[in-house]
């Protein structure tokens, strides 16, 4: 099992800082938000993974180097068009994972839970993919990709819909089997000029290989001002920091 680690993107909702640092080199709570998706793939005991960016390549290998800081072997791959999508840049890392089940993480992502339970029942599993979801209020659901569920199977996702088929989200964690390059190129380009993964995800789906499992624990995005700020808090919490210590002097 390899990883993928996605740190591309253009970080609109950052700018100006983003116009001379990638987002996912921002802080949350004192350390660069890759930290965490690097740190989940390697508790979950994933240690060979490969980053993929883009024009910023030089300042994640000045922080990261060859990854042995985190005990894993980090490698890097190129991403030349941050707006080709999530599914594009899975691509990128073809050359150095290909033939492989892997786990991709969002760079912007981060899990209380442990994955390792996660990553060995899709171990366990013949083939497909598995997603991780996690349930929210249906205000914040239309944000994010929303899994209709029907008798314990998911019937679709449905990216950002006005009207959410349920409280279960598609979080930034996926994991594929090695057919995972071949099904990327089976697919179009959505209305935003993207490869979504939420189609690539829909065709696990309708072949019937796609499995899940729900968080327990909180998870949250880091892209945003508001959620960056949001998840510095939780990870604040998990390291016993008090209430009061968040609060104004």
């Amino acid at each position: 099992m390899k990883g993928i680690v996605l740190a591309g993107g253009l970080g609109t909702r950052f700018d100006p800082v983003t116009r001379v640092v990638n987002k996912h080199l921002l802080d949350v709570f004192g350390e660069p938000m890759v930290y965490f998706p690097i740190r989940s793939l390697a508790g979950a005991g994933v240690t060979d993974i490969v980053l993929v960016t883009g024009d910023q390549i030089a300042q994640f290998k000045r922080l990261l180097g060859d990854g042995s800081e985190f005990g894993v072997h980090l490698q890097y791959a190129f991403q030349q068009d941050p707006e080709g999508g999530i599914a594009d840049a899975i691509v990128k890392a073809e050359g150095l994972v290909a033939g492989e089940r892997v786990v991709v993480i969002l760079g912007d992502n981060i899990f209380q839970d442990d994955l390792g339970p996660f990553v060995r029942g899709f171990e366990q599993q013949r083939k497909g993919a598995k997603i991780l979801l996690k349930r929210l209020p249906k205000d914040e659901a239309v944000r994010f990709g929303v899994a209709e569920v029907d008798d314990g199977r998911i019937v679709r996702i449905v990216e950002k819909p006005a009207d959410p088929p349920s409280d279960l989200v598609q979080t930034g964690c996926y994991m594929y089997d090695d057919r995972l390059f071949d099904l990327i190129r089976t697919l179009t380009p959505s209305e935003r000029g993207e490869l979504e993964v939420t189609d690539l995800n829909n065709v696990y789906i309708d072949e019937g290989t796609m499995t899940y499992d729900v968080l327990e624990g909180w998870w949250t995005d880091a892209g945003t001002p508001i959620t960056k700020l949001r998840a510095s808090i939780l990870v604040a919490r998990s390291r016993g920091v008090g209430a009061s210590q968040l609060e104004e002097p």
